[in-house]
This record gives structure tokens, sequence and C-alpha cells, in this order.
């Protein structure tokens, strides 16, 4: 954006483009992250309760990690 744009949506929103930027980045985490919960809870139970094995509690446990590495990677760089 130029400097003109940049003013009009300063104007126009109440906010610069960064802080839309920084919102819409921490949103993704903060459903990310909820997400990663949900799953790695749901998978403890099943495992708790023997209906999946170790090894496929710990393959979401390293799905999750791994998604969340490279979004980081990919979103923060």
């Amino acid at each position: 954006m130029n400097a003109n744009q940049m003013t009009a949506f300063q104007a126009n929103g109440g906010f610069a483009p960064t802080d839309c930027a920084t919102l819409l980045l921490g949103s993704v985490f903060v459903v990310l992250l909820l997400w990663g919960v949900w799953a790695m809870r749901t998978a403890y139970v099943g495992w708790a309760e023997h209906r999946i094995s170790q090894r496929q509690f710990v393959t979401v446990a390293a799905r999750f990690a791994a998604m969340y590495v490279v979004l980081t990677f990919l979103l923060l760089s």
C-alpha cells in the first residue's frame, strides 16, 4: 500500500493495516490452539478408555505439533 492508501485505511477504519494483520494472525493461532486442545483431549480420552493405541495417541500429538510448527514458520516469517 502506498502512503495515501494507508492514510485512507486508517481514517476510515480507525486502526492501522498492521493491526488488522495482527488480529488475523492471532485469530488463526487461537483457532489452531483450540482445535489442538480438542484433538489432544479427545485422543487422550480414547487412549485412557483403550479405544485407541498409544501409537495412535502419539501420532495425533505429533501431527498437531507439526501443524503448529509449519503454520508458525509460514505465517510469522
